[in-house]
C-alpha cells in the first residue's frame, strides 16, 4: 500500500512535516533523559548495582499472565495432569512474592513502579481482575495492558482488550497504558474509530531499530510515553543498544523523551489521550492515490481541507495509514 503515488495533497502533507528532530535518533544517548527498566521473575536484578544508575527513574515488573492459575486442581485447569496443575501454582505464588518483594525494594530505593498484565486470550473481565488482584496497584503507580500481537489464538484480541481496558478504569477509576509494537500499534492507529480506548491511551512503544523517523504523529498519538529500545532481541555479547549494571543483558531498557523529574510526574497516567477528529483520517486516506482509484472529488475535499486548515497540515502523516 505504501508504494503507491501520493497526490499532490499528500506530498504537501509530507513536506510540512519537515525533517525528524535530532531526539528522534538514539534518544537514549541524551544523558538528561529518563530510563525506565522493565522485569520479569526470571530478569536478574542486582538492586545497589542497578539503582548507582541515576538516571533509571522507574521499574515496571510483570504482574500477572493470562489468567490466574487454578488452586483446586480437582476442578479443570491447564496443566498436563494435576500434579502439573499443583506445580503451575506454587510457581504462580513464588512469582507473586516476588512481585511484591521487588516493589517494596524499588519504592525503597526511590524508583517509580509499575506493572503490567500479559493478555492472552481467555475472559478479559478475567483477566482484569486477575492484574488488579496479583498487583495491587497504588494510586502512584503505573498499570500497563501488554499487548503483545495480532494473533488472537496466542494473545487477547483487540475487541476484548477494549473490554479488559473498560474494566480496569471502572475499577480504579483510571485508564492503562498500553504497551505494543510498530505493527499493532499501527494498526491501531489506522482503526482508531472501532478501538476508542486502545487508541487514545499512552503508548509504551517497542522498537528494536536506532531511529524513530517517520513513525509519529500516528493515530491519536503524537509521541511514544516510553519507548523500549534494547532488549535480549538486540542486546548480544558484542553489540547493544545500553547494558545496565545490575543486570544481566536480556534487560529490558525503555527511554522517556523527558528528564526523571518530569516523569515523575505524569508516571501514574490514568487518562485518554485526546481524540483526532474522525474526519482527519478520512482526508489522509482521500490523499492518498492508490493508481487511479482516488476519486477526483476526495482530493477536491482534501484540498479544500488544506486551505482552511494549513496549520494542521504538520499534524499528518502519510505513514500513519
Amino acid at each position: 500500500m505504501f508504494r503507491v503515488a501520493l497526490s499532490a495533497f499528500a506530498a504537501v502533507a509530507l513536506f510540512a512535516c519537515g525533517p525528524a528532530r535530532a531526539a528522534d535518533d538514539e534518544p537514549w544517548k541524551d544523558t538528561s533523559t529518563a530510563l525506565v527498566i522493565d522485569a520479569y521473575e526470571l530478569n536478574t536484578i542486582a538492586w545497589d548495582k542497578l539503582v548507582a544508575n541515576k538516571r533509571i527513574a522507574g521499574f515496571i515488573s510483570k504482574a500477572s499472565d493470562g489468567l490466574p492459575e487454578v488452586y483446586d486442581c480437582r476442578k479443570p485447569h491447564r496443566g498436563d495432569s494435576a500434579a502439573h496443575c499443583k506445580t503451575m501454582w506454587r510457581k504462580y505464588a513464588v512469582s507473586r512474592e516476588l512481585y511484591q518483594t521487588r516493589r517494596m525494594l524499588a519504592k525503597a530505593k526511590g524508583l517509580l513502579w509499575g506493572a503490567y498484565h500479559l493478555a492472552r486470550p481467555g475472559n478479559p473481565v478475567d483477566q482484569a481482575n486477575h492484574f488488579l488482584d496479583y498487583a495491587d496497584p497504588a494510586a502512584d503507580e503505573m498499570m500497563v495492558l501488554d499487548l503483545e500481537g495480532l494473533d488472537a489464538s496466542q494473545f487477547m484480541s483487540l475487541d476484548d482488550a477494549e473490554i479488559f481496558v473498560a474494566h480496569i478504569k471502572a475499577r480504579t477509576g483510571r485508564y492503562p497504558v498500553l504497551y505494543t509494537n510498530d505493527v499493532t500499534a499501527r494498526y491501531i492507529a489506522v482503526n482508531r474509530q472501532q478501538y476508542r480506548l486502545l487508541s487514545r491511551l499512552p503508548l509504551w512503544y517497542a522498537r528494536y531499530k536506532p531511529e524513530i523517523k517517520g513513525v509519529f504523529p500516528m493515530g491519536n498519538w503524537d509521541n511514544y510515553l516510553l519507548w523500549q529500545f534494547s532488549s535480549s532481541t538486540n542486546c548480544g555479547e558484542k553489540s547493544c543498544p545500553m547494558r545496565i549494571e545490575g543486570t544481566l543483558r536480556d534487560i529490558d531498557v525503555n527511554t522517556a523523551p523527558m528528564n526523571a523529574k518530569a516523569l515523575a510526574a505524569i508516571w501514574p497516567q490514568g487518562e485518554l489521550l485526546k481524540e483526532r477528529a474522525p474526519a482527519l483520517q478520512h482526508l489522509v486516506i482521500a490523499s492518498v492515490s492508490l493508481g487511479t482509484s482516488t476519486l477526483p472529488s476526495q482530493r477536491a475535499e482534501a484540498r479544500a481541507w488544506i486551505r482552511r486548515k494549513p496549520t494542521e497540515v504538520t499534524a499528518l502523516n502519510y505513514q500513519d495509514f
